[in-house]
């Protein structure tokens, strides 16, 4: 059985693009116009991930809103923002809401579908067993690669996939500087110096919410960042 994927986005063009593009990579698409249209749909049966553009029709927050219901309703459902929208402060309450990714529409087709293979092998993992994990472990902190799943004195840290495998790069070798395009190569992104930039931010924000003393990221300026070791 093709897993199920649901695109929410208003313009026609670009939603039919995208079912096509998707099918094409074997999955189930089935694509929406509205938040009304999707949420309608997904009251009788959810998808196994769901895409969903930011602004839907005459609701500039309408991704936003369902993202917010699919949360509560499933805690695990991948869901990835899509958007042509990518200030940090919409990047930022996406993926408060619960996103676990979110991409700009000048991500490569193939970009997309890598992410989202990383998703539903993100979901596979945590559902297998935890004994037979390889983790990385530096002081409070313990990334379990199989599961991609970092904490930090024991408490979780909600990493999006990307970040995941930011911080992985880094924790890896403690101590040698990773530039933009070593933590672009490793998280399967392609994004300017701002975004790599507005990723660090986030991951030291999720660190610093469990622990306010954190400064495991180091920034070397004009060359990278760094894993304190």
């Amino acid at each position: 059985m093709p897993r199920s994927i649901a695109i929410v986005e208003d313009e026609p063009l670009i939603r039919a693009n995208y079912v096509e593009a998707l099918t094409r990579f074997g999955y189930e698409v089935r694509g929406y116009a509205s938040r009304p249209e999707a949420e309608a749909a997904f009251a009788m049966r959810l998808p196994e991930l769901v895409i969903i553009d930011v602004g839907l029709g005459d609701e500039p927050e309408g991704g936003f809103d369902l993202c917010r219901g699919l949360r509560a309703r499933a805690q695990t459902l991948p869901i990835l923002f899509l958007t042509a929208r990518d200030s940090d402060l919409d990047v930022i309450s996406g993926l408060r809401l619960g996103a676990d990714d979110y991409l700009t529409k000048d991500v490569s087709l193939h970009q997309l579908a890598a992410r989202i293979n990383a998703l539903f092998r993100r979901i596979e993992a945590l559902r297998k067993p935890a004994e037979t994990e390889s983790a990385i472990e530096h002081g409070p902190l313990k990334l379990e690669q199989e599961r991609m799943r970092v904490t930090w004195n024991g408490e979780e840290v909600p990493l999006t996939v990307t970040e995941f495998w930011m911080v992985h790069t880094m924790v890896r070798f403690p101590g040698h500087v990773k530039n933009r395009d070593q933590l672009m190569r490793e998280a399967q992104v392609v994004v300017d110096d701002a975004t790599i930039t507005s990723h660090i931010k986030r991951i030291r924000k999720k660190f610093l919410a469990i622990d306010a003393a954190f400064d495991g990221v180091e920034t070397v300026h004009g060359v990278g960042y760094r894993w304190k070791p």
